[in-house]
């Protein structure tokens, strides 16, 4: 029996989450929120590292962010495609946790698995609340669907302050250093755009996120659908 969550992070790849919102994550998670994140791929054509190491970076940064649950679908990295089979396994995945709110990468981005993640992920909340989809399986009403941004972002929606995270936020990245870390005299590690200053840029962007609001670090998102809040302030 799965431990019913209370956010589901979505991402092609680990590290997909940790680039977009791992302060958020530690932010919820320390208030004693259960998230969890599911990795659809295993990250197998990545340039650098290796099935195994990967997997061995992406428990260890689950550990520093605080996670109830990390999983990964298994499906094929560079083969992510909008269909019937995938979008129903990303629903199961849905209703076996019944988490209220799910996070999908946005829906622009360098990355075609990024782009594709984020479809799969919408069409699955869609159908995780229908009862004649997979019926042997009860139905589950995502409150919200939100989009963090890994590569490419634009102006948010929504802005979540974590500049007190933000410490356990490069460690969950520093984690993944066969992603991150400079290539040295002799090793066989390939110049990608991750290992060319990448986190730093990161730490820019989510600098610059935060800039308006006079905020050191924030996080942002994207949302499809008007945003409900019960008053714009609290009552005196």
């Amino acid at each position: 029996m799965n431990e019913k969550l209370d956010i589901l992070i979505f991402g092609a790849h680990a590290d997909d989450a940790e680039i977009g919102m791992a302060g958020t994550i530690a932010k919820h998670t320390a208030a004693g929120l259960k998230v969890g994140i599911c990795d659809l791929t295993q990250a197998e054509m990545s340039s650098n590292g290796t099935v195994e190491l990967r997997k061995k970076e992406a428990g260890a940064a689950a550990e520093v962010l605080g996670l109830t649950v990390r999983s990964n679908l298994g499906l094929p990295d560079r083969g992510l495609f909008l269909t019937p089979e995938n979008v129903a396994l990303v629903t199961a995945q849905i209703r076996a946790f019944a988490p209220r709110i799910v996070f999908a990468p946005y829906w622009e981005d360098r990355h075609p698995d990024h782009i594709a993640c984020s479809k799969l992920v919408e069409e699955a909340v869609f159908n995780a609340k229908l009862r004649r989809y997979m019926p042997e399986e009860p139905p589950i009403q995502v409150e919200d669907l939100f989009f963090y941004f890994i590569n490419d972002w634009v102006t948010p929606d929504l802005i979540v302050d974590v500049t007190e995270q933000y410490e356990l936020k490069e460690r969950s990245l520093n984690c993944y250093k066969s992603q991150f870390g400079q290539a040295s005299v002799g090793s066989d590690v390939v110049a990608t755009p991750l290992n060319q200053g990448y986190v730093e840029r990161v730490k820019s962007r989510d600098a610059l996120i935060g800039q308006r609001k006079l905020i050191p670090y924030a996080e942002g998102f994207a949302v499809k659908t008007a945003y409900k809040i019960d008053r714009f302030l609290p009552t005196r």
